[in-house]
């Protein structure tokens, strides 16, 4: 039986690293590369956890409400 011998992942071009800067190099790019993951749906947040319903101000209807929206507050 041969095992068929994948290409390397990373691959040094210059220079003569030493293991503990190639276990340096591997940390960082595996960290990278774990952190760049999308969130998935199941992650986000539910629409009535959304950050914009806890910072806004509740709609008050009523005669002016369209001129005073537009007031600072």
């Amino acid at each position: 039986m041969s095992e068929e011998a994948s290409p390397p992942l990373l691959r040094v071009v210059r220079g003569e690293p030493t293991p503990e800067e190639l276990a340096a190099l591997v940390a960082v790019v595996a960290a990278r590369a774990s952190a760049s993951g999308r969130t998935t749906r199941a992650e986000r947040p539910a629409g009535w956890a959304a950050y914009w319903r806890q910072v806004c101000a509740p709609l008050r209807p009523g005669p002016g409400a369209w001129r005073s929206s537009g007031l600072p507050r």
